[in-house]
């Protein structure tokens, strides 16, 4: 799943200078599944609190799952989305998706998140063909 680049998006980028609110709507208009789940997620993040909030539900089809591996796979997006949002962005099983807060008093369960004990823990036959 490419990013759908705008001719003056590209512009931009080939005269050196990107204005990144730009391209987090590229990103929002060409990951719309990704931004939702993303967006989502902080949402429910501000309004129950604690450590973090995250997605357990595989996604309804290939076209989306490979909306998420872009972008939480492509440093550039998920710098732009932890910036955008003023949170940081975890991964596991090519559908956990997670938020965290900024706060650093959320870094010990980040740390635990994305252990490789608990990416060991958070695999299942069901998710071998993700």
């Amino acid at each position: 799943m490419s990013l759908d680049v705008s001719p003056a998006l590209l512009e931009q980028a080939e005269r050196g200078e990107v204005d990144e609110a730009a391209f987090v709507d590229c990103v929002r208009t060409s990951l719309p599944y990704a931004w939702e789940m993303i967006s989502s997620l902080v949402a429910q993040l501000k309004v129950d609190g604690g450590p973090f909030a995250d997605n357990q539900t595989p996604p309804p089809d290939e076209q989306a799952r490979g909306q998420l591996l872009r972008a939480l796979a492509s440093d550039a997006i998920r710098g732009a989305l932890q910036r955008h949002f003023g949170i940081r962005l975890a991964f596991q099983n090519c559908h956990r998706v997670a938020v965290f807060p900024l706060d650093s008093s959320v870094d010990e369960t980040l740390a635990r998140f994305t252990s490789v004990r608990n990416q060991l823990l958070n695999q299942s036959p069901e998710l071998r063909d993700c």
